[in-house]
């Protein structure tokens, strides 16, 4: 039914009426744009070939329309019929009538545009391809060469890596246009070679550019060709990107040559130089580095090349009495139609960009060498130019704060500290600017200051004078457009943001007036940054509550006044509305006592915005910053609905409008908390505890530092500790035993314990218990890790905050359950260890577990060698923090500690894994840990040990043990040589030999380079030590140990590295 349709509206398509024709192509249209639509094969023929008819309609409304229909139809036809339409239009580009020739064309570049499967677009090339190349050299018309060039880089952009074998063939092909006498022939070559070129193989790329090079160095080929083939160089750079760097030795020398010896008046040939060079920088930035001194001068002196002009003007004019004169400089300029120079000093600030943007390493001399030469360029006297300039000075300045963010600027060598010294230079030069004629200046002279106050926030302190004229004549000029309103304003708020307040006092009459009065612009824009600016004004003019260097109260009404006329319209922008609150809040927290009168008018305006949801978010944070005001705005009027409105937002969707609220309730029970009622309290507890989940921990957060806000504030409250207690401690309680709890909401929740305890009236004994039910295992499986510590954090807390008796009363009650030996209470004594953990680690315990300690080091020889392990990790803890706790045990620890050390054979297992055997130690980590241990108690215990009971034969084993044990031995070693050299000195020639053996040990020869560098450090470890062992004094009387000494000196490897190590 629906192919019977499409034939009807085919036949209507080929009818004499031209309307008929257009309602049936606009039919045809809409059908193929249909997804259900599909051809049958007898009707794709016959639509395809009336579509291509009706491209050659006499009535261009039809073909336009008929262009429209190819695009749906390749998607809805098989891939032979669009091969089929294009061969046909390709044939029709090239051989058909002229005044059908634009069709085609832009039929052909549809298909084009439409083809996304490989296959097709491999078929469509090989039909197409050949033929317009054919077009391209044997065409007649520089018309149908443009055309065929012009779809052939289309084709070329989007599939040319799909004919490889073809692309000498077309490389040859295109490359011999570029001696075409015709100029749009040979532009049009150069963009289908560049759209050629990323696809081309690197011998290829080498072969075009060696062909354009040779041209090049032909001297006396004419200029417009010479200009095609560096326009070619520039392309190919910009296309294939870093690939061109092995192409640079040959065509920099080349472009700079051509640059400096062009004929006067041929300007497009440097222009198009310096393009390519400006490619080169940016594209090739490894191979470019020798050549960027060069193209940095060659720059450098085109960005204020004019020779038909000459600047007689001195710098110095910069007077105010000159003001009106210079006025009129921009009306008196030199003008020039033929005069293309401006291209040249265009290119070359361009090419100065790409300098400043890919070597920060260069930023030091730019400072130097472009710094003061840009600055003097800004009085160029071609606007677009000027932009240019202005635009390369920005990136100067964003470079200097990117590469400097975070430094300081003392050095002198530092680009921060370079600047500073031109800032006067730059604020001169730009007040010129801001006295010109040209709007498009000013907003550019604005955008160089606001992006040098950014990258130096301080550096206008001393030159804002100057600049306030500026300011003015940009806000009050008539003809001022609002984009220079805006740039100027926004100056003005990040000056005003960044600099001490006092620098702005002289000046705020002169500013004010034109600051309100922006306020009241027509443009929803200028107003939004007006109030942002006025926001700023209201921080400078009373900074902070003491006496102000200024009098400000003259002020407050027209600024009052000013912003209440937009607070109070509804009918505007959203983005004013926002603006207009936040900067009355500011009014409001800033001069709240000298508008007593005011803020009953003003206030329920602000409530009212609560009200809004477009403006509910800005209102809601516009109470925070009045309730953290330190002058305690009266409220009254208001507080009671901003509460109700808050608490009624604790139930809304929107998670940033819950977030501020949070926040604001905070402030208000802070500052207003007295005034707020017992049922309120109520409520907000009610609606906050249903925020306190696993699901959004910032939320909780947040929610429970209102809890803890509210306990501290109001604790005499009874009703507010019953609604806590059964509103948010149940959900606390939940909440503590999920695995996801951290960061700041476990803070939050600890706070809020220790709160519960101290203000809300509640058992410390129950809350204890509850804390402990929490860590009990569910039906569902035990608690996670982070749970369990969790737990055990807030216990902690709860202790401390309930006292010293109550924490003593919780000590002895967790030491009984570690007492207790029932099997079934394991899980209990884990609690109890973290509880005690987390308590000990806020208050010392060394009186309660001095008994205890004991039970636990002990376990040093258990059978487990996981216990073991942590029982000498305990030791060492113990040894480095109480050492006074384990002194006493010692020489009942140190021989089963000694014990650690060595290596156990039934630890020691082969692994069979077919084609090789693997031993796995898995007593490794218990002897490094134990020689850690003795590490430790070297520092802390020396007067307990005995260390020649430890030398021989414990550290002799570990030094001759495995790279995790040896290290530590090397440590030990090291230290006994500087502590007790005569117990060191008595076995020395025993200890040679496994140190020996170290500093000899090479790494097979297939190892990796972890393993290389594993031995190095382990080398270097024993040399260290061998140093400590050649200050003993004595040493050398060991010949073994002198021997060793020589063998280094005499290994040049091996003296490099024990030198080296000797000097750190």
């Amino acid at each position: 039914m629906a192919n019977l349709n499409i034939t009807n509206i085919l036949e209507k398509m080929t009818g004499k009426d031209k309307d008929y024709r257009y309602m049936a192509t606009s039919d045809l249209l809409s059908e193929l744009n249909k997804e259900s639509f599909k051809a049958d094969q007898d009707l794709e023929p016959k639509l395809t070939s009336t579509v291509l008819q009706q491209l050659e309609d006499a009535s261009g409304d039809v073909s336009g329309l008929a262009v429209k229909c190819l695009a749906p139809l390749v998607k809805k036809v098989g891939e032979d019929k669009v091969v089929d339409m294009t061969n046909k239009l390709c044939d029709k580009l090239i051989n058909g009538k002229e005044q059908h020739r634009d069709t085609a064309s832009i039929a052909l570049k549809t298909i084009i545009a439409e083809v996304m499967t490989p296959s097709l677009a491999e078929k469509i090339l090989v039909c197409i391809a050949p033929q317009l190349i054919k077009g391209v050299n044997t065409a007649k018309g520089a018309e149908i060469k443009c055309e065929c060039l012009d779809i052939l880089g289309d084709v070329l952009h989007r599939f040319g890596n799909l004919i490889t074998k073809d692309h000498e063939y077309m490389l040859t092909a295109l490359l011999s246009q570029l001696g075409s006498n015709q100029a749009s022939v040979r532009k049009k070559s150069v963009s289908c070679i560049a759209s050629l070129a990323p696809s081309l193989s690197d011998d290829l790329l080498a072969k075009a550019t060696l062909q354009v090079v040779q041209l090049l160095k032909n001297r006396s080929a004419k200029s417009d060709i010479t200009r095609t083939n560096i326009q070619m160089i520039g392309s190919l750079s910009r296309s294939v990107g870093y690939r061109f760097g092995p192409h640079l030795a040959e065509t920099v020398p080349l472009l700079i040559s051509y640059c400096t010896s062009a004929s006067e008046n041929d300007e497009e040939l440097r222009e198009y130089s310096l393009q390519a060079l400006e490619s080169f920088m940016l594209r090739c930035p490894r191979d470019i580095s020798p050549y960027c001194e060069v193209i940095l001068n060659l720059a450098l002196e085109y960005v204020s090349y004019d020779p038909n002009f000459t600047d007689s003007m001195e710098e110095d004019t910069d007077e105010e009495g000159q003001e009106e004169e210079d006025d009129d400089e921009s009306a008196n300029e030199y003008t020039d139609d033929e005069d293309a120079s401006w291209k040249v000093r265009r290119a070359s600030a361009k090419c100065l960009s790409a300098i400043i943007v890919s070597r920060p390493e260069m930023l030091s001399k730019l400072y130097l060498e472009a710094c003061p030469k840009l600055i003097e360029r800004f009085r160029e006297r071609e606007e677009n130019v000027k932009m240019d300039i202005f635009n390369t000075f920005i990136e100067l300045l964003r470079q200097t704060g990117n590469v400097t963010k975070g430094q300081g600027d003392i050095d002198e060598s530092s680009p921060r500290w370079l600047l500073k010294q031109e800032v006067p230079k730059v604020v001169k030069s730009i007040n010129r600017q801001l006295r010109e004629k040209s709007i498009k200046t000013k907003v550019g002279a604005f955008s160089v200051l606001k992006e040098l106050v950014v990258v130096l926030p301080d550096c206008l302190a001393d030159h804002f004078g100057s600049l306030v004229p500026g300011i003015e004549k940009a806000l009050n000029d008539k003809s001022s457009t609002s984009n220079l309103k805006i740039e100027a304003l926004v100056f003005t708020r990040l000056v005003m943001a960044s600099h001490s307040p006092s620098v702005f006092h002289p000046y705020i009459k002169a500013l004010s007036a034109p600051i309100l009065s922006a306020i009241g612009d027509r443009y929803y824009k200028v107003t939004a940054e007006a109030l942002r600016v006025c926001g700023e004004l209201v921080r400078v003019l009373r900074p902070n509550l003491e006496a102000s260097a200024v009098d400000f109260k003259p002020y407050i009404g027209p600024i009052y006044n000013a912003i209440l006329g937009r607070l109070a319209n509804q009918d505007q922008d959203q983005e004013v509305k926002e603006c207009a609150i936040s900067c009355m809040s500011l009014v409001v927290s800033t001069f709240g006592d000298g508008l007593q009168r005011e803020l009953p008018a003003c206030l329920p305006i602000l409530v009212d915005r609560m009200g809004n949801e477009i403006t509910r978010l800005t209102a809601v944070k516009a109470f925070s910053v009045i309730a953290n005001s330190p002058l305690r705005i009266d409220l009254s009027c208001v507080l009671d609905h901003v509460v109700s409105e808050l608490t009624a937002f604790l139930r809304k969707a929107n998670r940033a409008l819950r977030q501020a609220t949070l926040g604001t309730l905070n402030s208000l029970v802070v500052t207003y908390g007295g005034q707020i009622g017992s049922s309120s309290y109520e409520t907000i507890i009610a609606e906050l505890s249903t925020l306190i989940s696993d699901m959004d921990l910032h939320m909780t957060a947040l929610a429970l530092e209102l809890c803890c806000t509210i306990m501290v504030d109001r604790k005499s409250i009874q009703n507010v500790g019953l609604a806590v207690r059964n509103k948010v401690l149940p959900q606390a309680l939940i909440l503590i035993r999920s695995a996801l709890l951290q960061g700041q909401a476990l803070q939050a929740l600890q706070r809020f314990f220790a709160s519960l305890v101290q203000s809300a009236n509640t058992s410390f004994d129950a809350l204890l218990d509850s804390l402990i039910s929490a860590a009990k295992p569910s039906q569902s499986g035990g608690l996670a890790k982070q749970a369990l510590s969790s737990i055990a954090k807030c216990v902690a807390v709860l202790c401390l905050a309930a006292g010293d008796q109550k924490c003593a009363a919780t000590i002895e009650m967790l030491k009984g359950i570690l007492k207790d030996d029932s099997a079934s209470n394991s899980a209990k004594q884990h609690m109890a260890l973290l509880c005690l953990g987390e308590i000990g680690r806020r208050k010392d315990l060394s009186n309660h577990v001095h008994s205890e300690i004991s039970t636990f080091l002990m376990l040093i020889k258990d059978s487990d060698r996981h216990v073991r392990r942590a029982a000498v990790l305990a030791l060492s803890t113990a040894a480095h923090n109480k050492p006074n706790l384990i002194k006493g045990l010692l020489p009942e620890l140190l021989p089963l500690l000694y014990d650690q050390t060595v290596i156990k054979q039934e630890l020691v297992r082969t692994v069979d894994l077919g084609p090789f055997k693997h031993v796995v130690d898995d007593g490794l980590e218990l002897r490094k840990a134990a020689f850690e241990c003795v590490d430790t108690l070297l520092d802390s215990c020396l007067d307990q040990m005995n260390p020649s009971s430890f030398i021989v034969p414990f550290l002799l084993s570990g030094l001759g043990d495995h790279y995790d044990v040896k290290m530590p031995c090397h440590l030990i070693l090291s230290k006994l040589a500087d502590k007790c050299p005569s117990a060191v000195l008595a076995v020395l020639d025993s200890i040679v030999e496994p140190i020996e053996k170290t500093i000899s040990h090479k790494p097979k020869g297939d190892a990796v380079k972890q393993e290389v560098d594993r031995n190095e450090d382990m080398i270097r470890s024993a040399l260290r030590a061998i140093s400590s062992l050649s200050r003993i004094s004595g040493s050398d009387y060991s010949m073994r140990f002198k021997n060793l000494m020589n063998k280094i000196v005499s290994t040049p490897a091996l003296a490099e590295k024990y030198n080296s190590v000797r000097s750190e």
